[in-house]
């Protein structure tokens, strides 16, 4: 008996001081920062409040039938059926209702739907696991992967304010602007959502769909992919900047600037020490996550690339690998994905990290004329 007294105050005292008791008490969805997702606000509450409407009616109704004609006060079932005028009142009153929910809802819907007359275009494609942002106006692009710490997700290091949910190149746009996302995939279905923007849209491979958004208040926005894609679903994170048009301007003028100076790395001598350096840093972005950050892979699905025969000993079979992917398998083709300098410098790191030391290096002008060959 003790043991049931001691549990029951253990849960009046829970329930008494709720702010100790949940982490979180938000029952009701947020109105956004965008004209579409206070739509979507505005027509959640007056749904819901036409929900409790209806079941303040019906259980209103059920509960006075039950008490006011109970057996006790010397009421007998009534004996009827085919009630003309009850299954009339029963059709028409949830089709008035329905209407009546259906028009904002359309409203709603056709809004949401409208891309035309935007003022920028952007293509965003999945990929396992990130995000690819075209700016197709200003034709340039960059991936967007998650910035978060391999020593953050093995707890190896306190978790910083945005776990799982900050990148290293974020998704800029202007404030006050209409853009235009295309929506798209590389090899399996993603899902696009920001919540404060109410924009949720299927990136699904051979299909664009298309969504919009206007950000009238300045500031960094999150969201994630929400659809299940495969091991590192929970890392494909999605952080949107908006900023005013003149920051937005001098941005697009930096990233035409960067891309330019990234084919000129093409071009470039090359040190192995300048490849290592630069090789570290795109393998713990795009290859860390499968072949491990020490290079022992997660076999069979991913090899290990520590002391593996292609890796320290046949170049051009690792480069075609690197270049075009397996088929049939989970490697990607990495050629489309990273730059001639990024392809060169990780398949060098890879050569000569975790002891493989085979002392050998591929230029960023090897790779282009590889490309090129195919």
């Amino acid at each position: 008996m003790g043991v049931h007294a001691m549990r029951a105050g253990v849960l009046a005292g829970g329930l008494l001081l709720p702010a100790w008791s949940m982490a979180d008490w938000t029952l009701n969805m947020t109105p956004g920062v965008t004209g579409t997702s206070n739509e979507i606000f505005s027509l959640h509450m007056t749904i819901l409040w036409i929900c409790v409407a209806i079941g303040v009616v019906v259980f209103g109704v059920m509960f006075w039938s039950i008490l006011a004609h109970r057996k006790s006060e010397g009421h007998k079932p009534a004996h009827f059926h085919e009630n003309t005028a009850v299954e009339v009142a029963w059709t028409i009153i949830p089709f008035v209702i329905l209407v009546i929910m259906a028009i904002p809802a359309t409203a709603t819907l056709v809004d949401m739907y409208d891309t035309e007359e935007s003022d920028i275009d952007i293509k965003i494609t999945g990929y396992q696991w990130k995000w690819r942002y075209d700016y197709i106006n200003d034709d340039f692009g960059f991936f967007s992967n998650m910035a978060t710490s391999q020593d953050e997700i093995y707890n190896r290091a306190a978790k910083s304010e945005h776990y799982l949910l900050d990148v290293d190149n974020p998704l800029v746009i202007p404030v006050g602007k209409k853009v235009r996302f295309l929506v798209t995939a590389n090899d399996v279905i993603h899902s696009w959502w920001v919540p404060a923007f109410g924009v949720k849209k299927d990136a699904i491979p051979g299909f664009i769909n298309e969504t919009w958004t206007r950000v009238d208040e300045p500031g960094i926005y999150r969201g994630q992919c929400t659809e299940l894609c495969g091991r590192d679903h929970g890392f494909m994170p999605v952080v949107v900047k908006a900023v005013p048009q003149a920051e937005y301007d001098a941005w697009v003028q930096d990233q035409l600037a960067a891309a330019e100076l990234e084919r000129q790395l093409t071009e470039k001598e090359w040190t192995l020490e300048e490849l290592l350096e630069r090789g570290e840093r795109v393998y713990a972005t795009a290859c860390a996550a499968c072949h491990q950050a020490n290079g022992a892979g997660i076999p069979p699905t991913f090899p290990a690339l520590k002391g593996n025969p292609v890796v320290t000993e046949d170049l051009p079979a690792h480069l075609d690998i690197v270049v075009n992917g397996v088929s049939g398998t989970a490697m990607q083709a990495f050629g489309p994905q990273l730059s001639e300098a990024d392809l060169a410098a990780v398949i060098t790191y890879e050569r000569n990290a975790w002891g493989n030391n085979t002392g050998e290096m591929i230029t960023p002008k090897q790779v282009f004329d590889y490309k090129n060959q195919q």
